[in-house]
């Protein structure tokens, strides 16, 4: 796919990650469509992807809401007029242990509403992003790119079993949605990234990144635009689908 010119829809789009992705396909001429919460946010995205010199715009929309994202999507074709990529980014942690105990004593466990918290966002989200951009694309019928933010917490992250579980059915999602679209000229992939400088990481102790770093073989956090070039990579090159790629600098789980 050629970028140029293309309706980019990126969720998560306010900071980190999603920020990058939007920078990133703006750099190669994409119009940027870009989805959060927090319209502050939102607002400085736009101010630098249209500093690129192209269209965008942004959308205030809680992707774990199904009349919020049909009704986001709907308005994203009405000013655009396309759906060619979107970019499934938006997500959260709520991380904690399944069940911890002390000397015998139960002290404490993870609650229902830290697991319903991040799969409604990780995972619903997901789908529902995904599931309106396809529809538009097949009506429109010049196929397009879904792209999927998974994590290497996928394979199961001690204190991690909301997110690890998100992101499992994230990658699994993207391969079943290979299987399904291609017939329209959908094609789907999924990135997962390993510790990334981003705001939660930003927020730690020297002593606490020196524990995050140490296992990863660079010795080094990944870089957003790192990861966004993954995105771009996905997008154009028309033979990649229902694939997951690792970018964690060889760390491994």
């Amino acid at each position: 796919m050629h970028i140029q010119g293309k309706t980019i829809v990126i969720t998560g789009a306010g900071r980190g990650l999603g920020r990058a992705t939007a920078l990133a396909f703006a750099g190669r001429g994409g119009h940027i469509a870009a989805l959060d919460l927090n319209t502050d946010d939102l607002a400085e995205t736009q101010r630098l992807c249209a500093a690129l010199g192209v269209t965008a715009r942004t959308y205030r929309c809680n992707v774990s809401l199904e009349a919020e994202v049909e009704a986001t999507f709907s308005a994203i074709v009405n000013d655009f007029g396309s759906v060619d990529v979107l970019v499934n980014n938006a997500g959260i942690v709520k991380d904690g242990l399944l069940i911890k105990a002390k000397d015998g004593e139960i002290v404490g466990k993870m609650s229902l509403d830290q697991w319903n918290a991040v799969i409604n966002v990780n995972l619903t989200g997901v789908f529902l992003c995904a599931r309106e951009a396809a529809e538009r694309m097949i009506r429109a019928g010049k196929g397009g790119v879904i792209i999927n933010i998974s994590s290497i917490s996928r394979h199961g992250n001690m204190g991690q079993t909301n997110y690890s579980a998100a992101k499992s059915g994230v990658e699994s999602m993207t391969v079943v949605w290979a299987k399904e679209l291609s017939r329209y000229g959908i094609r789907t992939g999924a990135i997962a990234p390993g510790f990334c400088a981003t705001d939660i990481l930003a927020s730690m102790s020297p002593e606490t990144l020196a524990k995050v770093t140490a296992p990863v073989p660079l010795k080094r956090l990944g870089q957003p635009e790192e990861i966004a070039h993954t995105a771009l990579y996905i997008a154009e090159n028309d033979y990649f689908n229902g694939r997951c790629i690792d970018i964690d600098g060889g760390l491994r789980l």
